[in-house]
């Protein structure tokens, strides 16, 4: 047995348990990872309380993200070796001391990366990183508007604009997440108060070429009404709780596009492109060109407290779990 955080149903946070739950088997082309760092993303919260949109059976161990080093691989196994430093992502499992792992779903990690900095490139990071790449296809000298700047996408959706040429405007609602969204680069930080007037501003009048919203609620209606012509509106999540409802003409009348943005489905259709994706995040890190805001490393047992205060935009940055 191994210790993990299980839901035994949906329900609420606080229902969680931090329990002894049976170590993963180990099946052909499966890899087991002994977890030095845990990721915790949004959804995880929203997943155990049954409002995501996947449902898997009960009881489950949720979480999505962990980088540790390889301790048993399956039959078939070719890219990985016993004592190898590994990331993986995948839909559930990673709230425990031992996670199971398709090889397909893992990569290797270099020295130069840790472990805490390697879970906040895998999900948070490749999300924002997608939506911009392939969603957003934003192009050097576009201006990029980020909502929700100081969370641990809207971090990295400042830094991967800033990587990738644009302009970038950051919005937050408080002086220290505009801080945090200042730290990571932002050109403008902006309040959400008076937003629509002073993206006009902000822009000159033309609009923002790609809009980044984790959000959603009255930051996407404003979003809806300040974007440029052939412009790109990215719909990546729900975080103030209000999913919104679009006035169809705005994008006929400015000629902008909104794209969904669902990282999870992408890497399980296009596994060779989000594994380019990867390549190039490692790169830039590398570089120095993109760095995680890690906001703080926590105990296993604390995660319900934890998806407590992300659920409810108390965080900054990323959050990682310690087994």
């Amino acid at each position: 047995m191994m210790k993990a955080i299980v839901a035994r149903d949906y329900g609420p946070l606080d229902q969680l348990d931090y329990a002894d739950w049976p170590e993963p088997e180990i099946g052909p082309k499966t890899v087991v990872i002994d977890a030095a760092m845990i990721g915790v993303n949004y959804p995880d919260g929203l997943l155990v309380q049954g409002l995501y949109q996947m449902k898997p059976e009960t009881p489950f161990v949720p979480g999505m993200e962990v980088a540790g080093r390889v301790s048993a691989i399956g039959e078939g196994v070719t890219r990985f070796k016993v004592g190898d430093r590994v990331g993986s992502v995948s839909a559930l499992g990673a709230y425990a001391e031992k996670v199971a792992a398709d090889e397909n779903a893992v990569m290797p990690l270099p020295d130069g990366l840790t472990d805490e900095d390697a879970c906040a490139l895998m999900c948070g990071f490749g999300t924002a990183h997608h939506a911009l790449k392939q969603r957003g296809q934003l192009q050097p000298g576009e201006t990029l508007c980020v909502l929700g700047a100081s969370g641990a996408t809207g971090v990295a959706a400042v830094q991967i604009g800033k990587a990738m040429g644009a302009k970038v405007i950051a919005v937050a609602s408080t002086p220290e997440k505009q801080n945090v969204a200042k730290q990571a680069g932002a050109d403008i930080v902006l309040g959400y108060d008076n937003l629509k007037d002073a993206l006009k501003q902000a822009t000159g009048g033309k609009g923002v070429d790609v809009a980044f919203d984790p959000v959603g609620g009255e930051g996407f209606d404003v979003l809806s009404r300040s974007m440029g012509w052939g412009g790109r509106l990215l719909v990546i999540g729900f975080a103030s709780g209000t999913i919104p409802k679009l006035p169809v003409n705005l994008t006929l009348v400015k000629g902008y596009s909104v794209v969904g943005v669902f990282w999870g489905a992408f890497t399980a259709k296009e596994p060779k492109v989000n594994a380019d994706n990867m390549k190039e995040l490692i790169g830039w890190y590398l570089d120095g060109k993109v760095k995680p805001v890690i906001e703080g490393i926590y105990p296993l047992s604390d995660a319900p407290a934890i998806l407590k205060r992300v659920l409810g935009r108390g965080a900054t940055g990323k959050i990682v779990l310690k087994p």
